[in-house]
This record gives C-alpha cells, sequence and structure tokens, in this order.
C-alpha cells in the first residue's frame, strides 16, 4: 500500500477541495424545500464515482430520497466490502447559534483541533466520514492496489429513519451481496486515543400532541377552569423518570441484559475525566441513572429524552393565553435485546393510559432502530483493529456507543454480515447542533487508515 499512501498524501488538498465543494450542498432529508438539493448531491457524488474509476454508478430511486450504488469489482474470489454512508444531514436549525453559515464550509483552529477542522452541517455527520472512503478507494484504484471488491451504498434518508432502505435491500440482495459492511459514522475516544464502536443504542421516536379546550383562551377568563396542554404535558413527562433516573414506563427494562461487573470495569478504563467533561458542556454537575458511571449512561443503559417542545405563544413580548394544544418530540434510546416495536407500544400505551380525563392525547410513531453489537473476535474486527493500529501507532480501544445506527440490525437480518464501525469523529464534533465541524487530521486520517483496512482483510480472508 506504499504507492497508495503516497497518492493520498500528494493529493490532500484536491480531497478536501471537493469535500468542501459537497458539504455547500444543503441537502437537508427532513425538509421539502430541500428535494432539490438532495438530488443535487446523490448526482454530485455519482460524478466523483464515475470519475475515479468505479463501474455500475446508479442512482436508485425510492419513494423517498435516491440511492446511490456504485461498485468495483476486482476478482469475484476475493472478499467484498460494502461501504454504507449517508449523503442526507440535519437540518441546520437553530440558524442563529452558527458562527458561520451552516452551509458555507470554513475552516478554523480549536484547542481540539490546532491543525483546523471544517465547520459545516454534514462536515462529521456523515459527508465528511462516507467521503474519506471514496477518496481511499479512488487511490487504491488509481495505484492498481485494492485488494478486495467494493460496493457502495449511499443513502439520502439516514437522518430521518431509512425508511425506504430495508425495502430496497429486501429486492436488491444479490446487488448487495458481500462479506462485510463497513461503516464509518461513528467516533474515536480521541485524536491521541484510536477507538472501535463494537455496540449500539437502538432508537425508538415519538411525537405526542396533548389537547385541552377547542381554542387557545384568554388565561385570564379561563386560568384555573380547564386544563392546560402545556401543564398537564409537563407533568406528564416529568413523571416518565422517578427521583433515582429510573424510566418508570412499566415493562420498559425487562428486556434489558445487564452488563456484567467485569465488562462495566473493563469499560471505565477508557480515557474519560468527569471534570473536562462537565467543563466542556460548562455544567455544575452531571445527572442520570443512579447506580451508573457517566460512560455507562451513555452506553450501555436506556434513555428517555425530550428533544423537542412547543405550544402556546412563544413570540416577542406577552399574550396571556391559555394554549388549546402542547406537542413534544421525545426519543428514547434502547440496548441490546429492547424491540423498538415494543418499546413504542410501551410509551403509546402509558402515555395514554397517565392522560387526565380533562384533556385529549395523540401518539405519532416516527422512526425506530434496533440495538446492535458487533463481536471482536471475527477477520473483520481484527482487520480493523490493525488498520488503526497501523495508522495510530497504538492499539484502539472497543468501546460501545451510545448513539443508533438503525442500518446495522437491518444489514445484518437482509444481508446475513456483520458490521465493521470504524469511524473518525470525535464527540466534541457537534453533530446535530449548531457549528457541527469536522478535523482536517481526522478526514486525513480516515482517508489513510481505511486502506490498511482492506490489505488486512483481503489477508485474513485469505488464510480464514
Amino acid at each position: 500500500m506504499i504507492k497508495t499512501q503516497e497518492y493520498i498524501s500528494s493529493n490532500k488538498e484536491r480531497f478536501l477541495d471537493e469535500l468542501l465543494d459537497l458539504l455547500r450542498i444543503p441537502s437537508v432529508s427532513a425538509d421539502s424545500n430541500h428535494n432539490g438539493d438532495m438530488i443535487k448531491a446523490a448526482e454530485h457524488l455519482m460524478t466523483d464515482m464515475l470519475k475515479i474509476g468505479l463501474d455500475h454508478v446508479t442512482k436508485f430511486e425510492t419513494p423517498g430520497h435516491p440511492i446511490v450504488y456504485a461498485a468495483k469489482m476486482v476478482d469475484p474470489a476475493l472478499p467484498t466490502i460494502l461501504v454504507y454512508g449517508h449523503y442526507d444531514v440535519q437540518p441546520p436549525d437553530p440558524l442563529d447559534l452558527w458562527d458561520s453559515p451552516p452551509f458555507e464550509p470554513v475552516i478554523k483552529k480549536t484547542d481540539i483541533h490546532p491543525e483546523g477542522a471544517i465547520f459545516a452541517r454534514g462536515s462529521c455527520d456523515d459527508k465528511g466520514q462516507a467521503f474519506m472512503h471514496v477518496k481511499a478507494v479512488e487511490a487504491m484504484i488509481a495505484q492498481g492496489e485494492l485488494p478486495c471488491n467494493v460496493k457502495f451504498l449511499l443513502e439520502g434518508e439516514e437522518e430521518v429513519g431509512s425508511d425506504n432502505l430495508g425495502d430496497f435491500c429486501e429486492s436488491h440482495k444479490e446487488l448487495l451481496s458481500c462479506d462485510v459492511v463497513l461503516i464509518s459514522d461513528t467516533s474515536i475516544i480521541a485524536n491521541d486515543v484510536p477507538s472501535i464502536t463494537v455496540g449500539l443504542r437502538g432508537l425508538s421516536y415519538m411525537e405526542v400532541e396533548v389537547t385541552g379546550p377547542n381554542r387557545d383562551l384568554h388565561s385570564g377568563v379561563y386560568g384555573g377552569g380547564v386544563a392546560n396542554p402545556i401543564n398537564n404535558l409537563c407533568n406528564m413527562i416529568s413523571n416518565m423518570k422517578d427521583e433515582k433516573g429510573h424510566i418508570t414506563i412499566p415493562g420498559f427494562y425487562d428486556d434489558v441484559v445487564d452488563v456484567s461487573v467485569s465488562d462495566r470495569n473493563e469499560m471505565n478504563k477508557a480515557p474519560f475525566n468527569l471534570d473536562d467533561y462537565k467543563k466542556d458542556l460548562q455544567l455544575a454537575d452531571v445527572q442520570g441513572e443512579e447506580g451508573y458511571t457517566t460512560l455507562e449512561r451513555t452506553s450501555i443503559r436506556p434513555t428517555l429524552d425530550v428533544n423537542g417542545m412547543w405550544g402556546g405563544y412563544i413570540g416577542e413580548g406577552a399574550k396571556t393565553v391559555l394554549p388549546s394544544k402542547a406537542f413534544a418530540k421525545i426519543s428514547m434510546r434502547l440496548v441490546p435485546n429492547q424491540s423498538s416495536e415494543k418499546i413504542t407500544k410501551l410509551f403509546t400505551d402509558y402515555f395514554n393510559e397517565v392522560a387526565p380525563d380533562a384533556i385529549k392525547v395523540k401518539v405519532t410513531p416516527h422512526h425506530g432502530g434496533e440495538p446492535a453489537v458487533t463481536p471482536t473476535d471475527t477477520p473483520e474486527y481484527k482487520a480493523a483493529h490493525l488498520a488503526m493500529k497501523e495508522a495510530f501507532g497504538k492499539d484502539p480501544i472497543p468501546v460501545r456507543g451510545g448513539g443508533s445506527i438503525p442500518i446495522v440490525a437491518l444489514f445484518e437480518d437482509v444481508l446475513s454480515v456483520k458490521t465493521v464501525l470504524m469511524g473518525f469523529g470525535l464527540d466534541s464534533d457537534d453533530i446535530h447542533s449548531p457549528n457541527e465541524h469536522y478535523g482536517i487530521f481526522n478526514f486525513y486520517k480516515g482517508i489513510e487508515t481505511i486502506p490498511h483496512f482492506y490489505k488486512n482483510y483481503a489477508a485474513l480472508k485469505a488464510h480464514a
């Protein structure tokens, strides 16, 4: 892979410029006003894939946003790697909290990224990380050092639940057949502490609507006499956790598998400084489920969080209104053995059960995904471990991530293959938040590491 690494070193500036062009496309899948931008982003990637020598570059239409597929089949006897990524991004709101426009990428130095970071929506999640794979494969193809077959599956609906990906995978099993799925949509512990994600939490995402009177009312005339939907909604949500941080929905913990004390001890050996954690977030203290550390609360325990809440008057000045309706978006992160379908039903039943007679409630499930754990004794994981060690000069730490990538369980179910989660972002990169960014070091390090994975995986499979 010497020639491949030399090619990467001599083309870094161009790779960065090409990523910045991709980041300028506001491919927000949740906003129909950006449907044209979704197509533009997909076609932008297709143009690049054709240029670097990938074959069968195709845009598959779906009932939602298109899926981009490409491949390079070197030899049917060689193992095949399916690279998954997504070109859609989260909405940039609230815009007033961005230091620079979210779709006008700028490079700035930070304490964590002294060599500079790319500030733009999608820079880390997931355009920057998915684009690393395109550039790494470009380098291997250009130098004749691609040791495996490779397929790309880049979708445009990950941020809205991947509603059409399951059907696509089911109907294109042969097209997507592979030996392993490789994804970079996760993080490392630090730029000098490499890690590989070996577990992800699942997700159940709900929207609730609470209705009181049939119209907004004068709070002086009617206040104290009729139900206030916002007050009731706040009470209902607050009662979903007890004083120890346990979720009170009946049956919520029935399928949770307790992690052993020895595994918990190993997990807490990962570099983590609680004082630095609080300082970075400007917190006086942390909060969470009693009996667990912060690392455990954010990885091996399920959660329930309000992601947004609204109702009544929120404009400038005062308006003494008693609102007719109140709304909230609520997400629950799930751990292995929990089912998103079951948790969704438990939440819905409980929310209806605890609602006072004075209000009406409506629960709308949005999307969900299943938790996943990947083994560390397979050729796939060993290839990733060796690749990270070669690139960083030290052994990576296996960690469980707190986020959700529902397609990991989907790929295992439909394609019967395991997934390697080899991400290069940092938890401090503000994904889903204003001022999302991605370190230039991380972008380049990812491109440099990926060819090592291909080399190691081909060798391990040849001797398996």
